[in-house]
């Protein structure tokens, strides 16, 4: 008897699961129905709106596995609650329902900034707006993902009645955790608030030009905790987010791209000063790709007793261009000098005096002999 009612046991036992992995079968095709249907519809409905159309392409894969997800955390919380095992079945469904959560969320928020990226494309003349734009999206959409993960692991752990009893308990203690926890997460922390910081300030945006500790170069990319800078011979300069709140740098294109060029030259007093100026604006006119045409002047601003510096002051539409300016006028004037003016390149000055002459021996008198050794 008791035999006939163990087997009759398991085999109740055998037949709920079965018809557990039959619902959970079927609640994820269900699911994957529905996101084949929902795909087709809203996808349709979205192309006049590029933007929910980026987010909502973005998203098709994390869909993808959490439409089905839910319906299975559906049905298994629907099943008997007596069931053995169902509680971790339970809780690995919820786990792997948060983890496509997180997935879906990140990819909305980066299809999003897509989205507004390409609304303001930054290949353009006058890319200032596009290029602060561009900044604000890359520094808050990285926030923003670092933010997601946060949550959805926290979510995660405190899943785990183990984790949650730790959190009690950190709780209870929690100055010396708190102390501690914000030590250690300090550099972490502190560059999230400078990546906000500088996404809502704009101290620098995507492809400004920066001066860094005597480095030129562009802003090549902005990520959470740190900016890489392209320096002009190809190397790359990290640095902290954190760096560029507390200490000074240079922004060639804060306000806007074009600059003022200088050219220097030490020359000889002789040199006529209106025919270098003429030749100056006559090299600029030959460069019109680099030249703006607003300023092509040269000033005397320096003398010394060896001649006089001569400035040239040129005006481009960004710094590359005045790069590019400069050098061609620098070794055009030079060019110009050596071939109308010669005699008036650079010189050092000496005067050279002979040496005073022995006094004359008086008359009838044999000069003294020199003094024996």
């Amino acid at each position: 008897m008791q035999a006939d009612r163990l087997t009759q046991a398991l085999t109740l036992i055998d037949n709920a699961y079965l018809w557990l992995a039959l619902a959970i079968l079927l609640a994820w095709c269900a699911g994957w129905i529905v996101h084949l249907l929902g795909r087709a519809v809203v996808l349709r409905l979205s192309r006049p709106l590029p933007m929910l159309d980026a987010v909502l392409r973005r998203i098709e894969g994390a869909t993808r596995q959490a439409l089905p997800l839910l319906f299975v955390q559906i049905v298994i919380r629907a099943a008997p609650d007596d069931l053995r095992g169902i509680e971790p079945m339970r809780h690995l469904a919820s786990v792997l329902l948060i983890l496509s959560i997180i997935w879906l969320l990140i990819n909305a928020v980066r299809g999003m900034g897509e989205a507004i990226t390409a609304r303001h494309p930054v290949n353009v003349v006058d890319n200032l707006e596009a290029r602060r734009i561009h900044t604000q999206t890359h520094v808050l959409v990285r926030a923003t993902c670092v933010v997601i993960v946060v949550l959805g692991v926290a979510a995660i752990l405190m899943s785990f009645p183990a984790v949650r009893t730790i959190g009690a308990s950190l709780l209870a203690s929690a100055g010396v955790a708190g102390l501690a926890i914000g030590m250690a997460a300090r550099p972490v922390l502190g560059n999230l608030i400078a990546g906000v910081q500088i996404a809502l300030t704009q101290p620098i945006r995507i492809d400004d030009v920066l001066i860094i500790e005597g480095e030129w170069g562009r802003v090549e990319e902005i990520t959470g905790s740190y900016v890489v800078l392209r320096i002009w011979d190809r190397r790359r300069l990290v640095i902290p987010l954190e760096w560029f709140i507390a200490n000074p740098f240079q922004n060639w294109t804060r306000n806007s791209a074009d600059i003022i060029g200088t050219v220097f030259w030490w020359v000889d007093y002789r040199l006529p000063v209106a025919p270098v100026e003429a030749e100056i604006r006559r090299l600029c006119a030959e460069v019109p790709q680099w030249w703006d045409g607003e300023l092509a002047m040269l000033q005397v601003t320096d003398t010394s007793p060896q001649g006089m510096q001569l400035r040239a002051l040129v005006t481009a539409r960004n710094s590359g261009d005045a790069w590019d300016l400069r050098c061609h006028v620098r070794a055009g004037v030079v060019d110009f000098i050596q071939r109308e003016y010669p005699e008036c390149l650079p010189r050092v000055r000496a005067e050279l005096e002979a040496p005073p002459a022995p006094p004359a021996s008086p008359p009838g008198r044999a000069p003294a002999e020199a003094p024996s050794p």
